[in-house]
């Protein structure tokens, strides 16, 4: 077992495997395939990049965390039980009398496509008065990994204020996980570029698309992103169904997250000093060498399996989730990168954001699988609860 949440002291905020601060919204699913003028009704769901990945973490026996804020509405007592039936802590999200829990509304089609439509409506929703004095601080930081967005800046200008405050440099700061997830849309003034490109320099482990950093950032390939990233351990560049690539430029754990599947995390502080490393972390400063950035990394790459696409909605936060559950395991980081393909599969093989993910036995196994095996893996709708000598069509484990 995972580390559960647990109690540091009197007053003290328990402890949980992961954290994450973001937006979460009530969704509607169309009904049938076709423009929003043309659906006739909508199933209600729940999305929310953050709460994703927490969501599919506590299902894979890790304790996650929401903090975050929502309505005073019946539309945020859905989100809170919703999520907190998933397994979330969910005591710290805060509700706001004044202001509406977003909501948003899609369409069936790849989001890749023209045919993809998204209506939000979260402008002056609770999460986005999200601030530095309204959302509980300690309860961010009492954990092993907190996990941050890009779309959560975008909000706001406070909820920018937010994250550069949780992401700001200091000795006991958990690692902090990054998500670039660039949305053009969400960023009026044009600034969302050079905000991500902040916010990534500053955390320890970032996740960006190759498609959105050439989008935000004009960079194509691993290696110019990592120039541009100098400051995290490990930057993990996703390329959709052609897999992805880790770059390590050391362990990407603070020191409480090096045992693997240690019943009791060791005290807060003991956590890694960030200034302690000259070389590597968010804030390394300067270099102890003239190498360029990239040249200090480690490349892994792993291909995604074959699946058989039920919606692309959800896949990179699952991805995401994989990844930590894997490096809180202790897990060397090939098998970091395949538990978030299996993760990511789970998400594209069911209509909505969330999925059940395997069951860590299942998971393991394939993860075991030599590359010849991996490479003929092919996942399907229901793989993940299904009997692994039927359903799932895979190699020989070695």
């Amino acid at each position: 077992m995972t580390t559960s949440g647990r109690s540091i002291g009197p007053g003290v905020v328990e402890v949980v495997d992961v954290a994450a601060l973001g937006e979460s919204m009530v969704t509607f699913l169309p009904s049938r395939p076709g423009r929003l003028a043309d659906v006739p009704s909508f199933d209600r769901g729940i999305g929310g990049a953050e709460t994703n990945v927490l969501c599919t973490l506590a299902a894979a026996g890790h304790s996650a965390r929401w903090v975050s804020r929502v309505g005073a509405d019946g539309f945020g007592d859905h989100l809170v039980e919703t999520i907190g039936a998933c397994g979330v802590d969910v005591r710290f999200v805060g509700r706001d009398p004044h202001r509406p829990t977003g909501i948003y509304f899609r369409t069936a089609g790849d989001r890749a496509t023209d045919a993809h439509e998204v209506a939000y409506y979260r402008a002056g929703s609770a999460a986005s008065a999200m601030a530095v004095g309204t959302v509980d601080a300690e309860a961010l930081g009492a954990c092993r990994v907190l996990h941050l967005s890009g779309i959560t800046a975008a909000l706001s200008a406070d909820c920018l204020d937010l994250l550069r405050e949780l992401t700001a440099p200091r000795p006991d700061r958990p690692l902090v996980s990054f998500d670039v997830n660039f949305r053009p849309g969400l960023w009026h003034d044009g600034a969302g570029p050079e905000v991500l490109l902040e916010l990534a320099r500053r955390a320890d482990l970032v996740f960006v698309g190759d498609d959105e950093a050439r989008a935000a950032w004009g960079l194509d390939g691993g290696q110019e992103i990592l120039r541009a990233l100098p400051g995290p351990r490990t930057v993990v560049v996703k390329r959709g169904a052609a897999g992805a690539t880790a770059y390590d430029r050391g362990d990407a754990r603070p020191r409480e997250l090096k045992a693997t599947d240690d019943a009791t995390a060791p005290d807060r502080g003991e956590a890694r000093p960030q200034e302690q490393d000259a070389t590597h972390g968010a804030t390394a400063k300067h270099r102890g060498d003239a190498r360029p950035p990239e040249q200090d990394a480690t490349a892994t790459s792993v291909p995604a399996p074959k699946v058989d696409v039920v919606a692309h909605v959800g896949a990179g936060d699952a991805f995401a989730a994989g990844f930590l559950s894997a490096t809180l395991r202790g897990l060397p980081v090939r098998d970091r990168l395949r538990h978030g393909h299996l993760m990511a599969a789970a998400a594209l093989t069911v209509p909505g954001d969330l999925a059940t993910p395997p069951d860590r036995d299942h998971a393991d196994r394939l993860c075991a699988l030599d590359e010849a095996a991996w490479e003929r893996l092919r996942l399907g709708p229901g793989w993940t609860t299904a009997a692994a000598d039927g359903a799932v069509q895979e190699g020989r484990t070695p």
